[in-house]
């Protein structure tokens, strides 16, 4: 079992990006899929990673990155919104099962995001609770538009940072384990056509803060 004590901040980042990697290559193991692999997961889960991404069907995280049962601990959204119920999660996984990355992961293409931009553009917005998930990605929409940026990848890059920085402002559990190098948060988007995933921005690896802009 991949034992999340023993992995630092940006071991956990590697080990999730080179299965973005096998992923993309057309090459996955599928590691951690077997019957055995289950036995030794049933007492116990230590994932190495939280994964907040957005609800799209296309954006299973086991498949895209290469893992398998126990390895990821995966909390999905539309358009990843944070709410309480999603800090509770995040926080769990961190302070509780000891992971070391909590990755942010948005894409292409993401309905939510191109919903919230009609809002804002011809004040037109759904009904019900779907009107809740667009309000709470509308900030992202004008701050990327406050920025001069109006294409859709700088939109979504702009989401993602938002998110981050989100979850760091509203947790105080998640800012005081990234500070002290227990934990890093980062964001990627992901593009549907090659499969892969792309740095947005990071918080907590060595070296300075990482943000690639849109």
């Amino acid at each position: 079992m991949t034992d999340a004590v023993t992995l630092t901040p940006a071991e956990a980042y590697a080990l999730l990006l080179s299965g973005n990697r096998r992923f993309v290559a057309g090459e996955p193991q599928h590691p951690n899929q077997d019957s055995a692999r289950r036995a030794e997961t049933m007492p116990g889960q230590r994932p190495f990673a939280v994964l907040l991404g957005c609800s799209d069907s296309r954006l299973a995280a086991e498949i895209i990155f290469d893992r398998g049962l126990g390895d990821l601990f995966v909390v999905r959204t539309a358009g990843h919104v944070v709410g309480a119920e999603v800090l509770g999660s995040v926080e769990y996984a961190v302070s509780v099962l000891g992971c070391a990355l909590v990755v942010v992961l948005g894409h292409d293409s993401c309905g939510a995001v191109a919903a919230a931009r009609t809002a804002v553009a011809d004040g037109i917005t759904a009904t019900g609770y779907v009107r809740d998930i667009i309000e709470r990605v509308t900030p992202s929409v004008l701050a990327a538009r406050a920025a001069g940026l109006d294409q859709d990848d700088d939109m979504i890059a702009e989401h993602i940072r938002h998110t981050v920085d989100l979850l760091l402002d509203r947790s105080r559990v998640l800012a005081e384990e990234t500070a002290e190098g227990r934990a890093a948060v980062v964001g990627l988007s992901y593009r549907l056509a090659d499969g892969s995933a792309r740095l947005v921005t990071a918080r907590g690896l060595p070296g300075e803060t990482i943000d690639l802009g849109a």
